[in-house]
């Protein structure tokens, strides 16, 4: 389903970072909820007059979600905007010391759920974008955003699904900035120009239950557990490439369910995850790990192996004109050159970069997701004015990209 909206009147002006951060985190749009966030994004789009719509993705024993895309301009070279409206649950309520959805200002730092991952982020760009084209309404180029509802959740009918929806209607994109908050404590710190992928295995050993008095009679599963356990650690996966860390596997869950202490389990269940670098694809990497245990298990040890289904893959954004672009951006407003990175967990990023080369920058993300996560209003205006100064030089002829 898509509609399209007529521009209405605002009541306060969407040009200001801060003001546009707090009526975005005073909308409860925890997912799958739209909260009002994208009603109020494409009240601002609208009367500043970009084409909006609002298509809604649906799958089986999925809820719905809401999504919106936006354009301003006909022509190229055409730069996508994008982030969520979507948020986390607030938790326990009680222990906030500000109202999670009041978007409350004190001492210069704005609170409220969202309001670094990544509502300040969004609000900033919009922002920026906004007072871009005011500015310069004859600007070459295309400015359009892609803003979901669903990043916070399965992921399953939010980007992946609206980047096909605006292929489908003959949109095309050059590049592409998605405002997720890289920076880990100050504004020039880091510009993310990758991701690693993500990979989790279930590892189940069976053995034969009995007691401790009795072991012939029985096998403990966890003896083999630990044996495989300690093959998948022995060596490193990769040395890490030019642009990524080594590839990393973390054992999450390590469970028997056994109440007693004289009963030898007959099953042992471990969970790991691997975040891997651009030197594996998901079924390589997977490849590689049934080998290190059907080696270390030989005979001796019974067990099973699945994986969950990812689209999580590690990716590149080559170091070039546009990443230096948005790094001097950065540099010309902080003082300080970011540094390139590929870390953290994964974006929405793994999906926009089979349409465009993405980069990701926004606020300082110490507190997302956490009780009373804020972001300082100086971030806020800062971002705008990064924001504000990349569009000045993508959309300047003799600097695109």
């Amino acid at each position: 389903m898509d509609q399209e909206l007529d521009a209405p009147l605002l009541a306060f002006d969407p040009t200001d970072p801060v003001a546009l951060t707090q009526a975005l985190v005073r909308c409860p749009s925890v997912t799958p909820a739209e909260g009002g966030a994208l009603s109020l994004l494409a009240a601002v789009l609208a009367s500043a007059g970009y084409s909006v719509h609002r298509p809604v993705f649906s799958a089986d024993g999925m809820p719905d979600i809401e999504n919106l895309y936006a354009r301003i301009g006909t022509e190229g070279p055409v730069l996508a905007i994008a982030g969520h409206s979507d948020v986390v649950p607030v938790g326990d309520a009680e222990a906030w010391t500000r109202d999670p959805f009041g978007g409350e200002i004190v001492d210069g730092v704005l609170y409220g759920r969202g309001a670094c991952d990544m509502k300040g982020g969004l609000a900033a760009m919009v922002s920026a974008a906004l007072r871009f084209r005011r500015d310069n309404p004859q600007a070459p180029g295309s400015i359009a955003f892609l803003i979901t509802g669903d990043e916070e959740g399965p992921a399953i009918n939010g980007t992946v699904k609206l980047l096909a929806w605006a292929q489908s209607q003959g949109q095309r994109f050059d590049h592409c900035l998605l405002g997720e908050p890289t920076n880990p404590a100050s504004m020039s710190d880091m510009i993310k120009i990758g991701r690693r992928g993500s990979l989790t295995g279930k590892l189940t050993v069976n053995g034969k239950q009995g007691h401790v008095g009795y072991p012939h009679l029985a096998d403990n599963p966890i003896r083999g557990m630990v044996r495989l356990l300690a093959a998948l650690d022995a060596a490193p996966l990769d040395g890490g490439t030019a642009h990524f860390d080594p590839s990393n596997l973390e054992v999450t869950t390590l469970d028997v369910g056994n109440p007693s202490s004289n009963v030898v389990p007959a099953q042992a269940k471990a969970v790991f995850n691997i975040r891997f670098n651009d030197v594996w694809t998901p079924d390589t990497l997977a490849a590689e790990i049934e080998r290190r245990l059907r080696e270390a298990a030989g005979n001796l040890v019974r067990y099973e192996l699945t994986f969950q289904p990812t689209n999580a893959v590690a990716f590149l954004t080559e170091p070039g004109p546009f990443v230096a672009m948005v790094a001097d951006a950065v540099e010309a407003e902080t003082g300080k050159r970011p540094a390139l990175s590929t870390t953290g967990g994964t974006s929405d990023a793994r999906f926009i970069k089979n349409y465009c080369p993405v980069v990701e920058y926004g606020v300082v993300g110490q507190t997302m997701h956490q009780i009373d996560e804020r972001v300082a209003v100086a971030d806020l205006t800062a971002l705008e004015r990064i924001t504000h100064r990349l569009l000045d030089s993508y959309f300047a002829p003799q600097h695109a990209p």
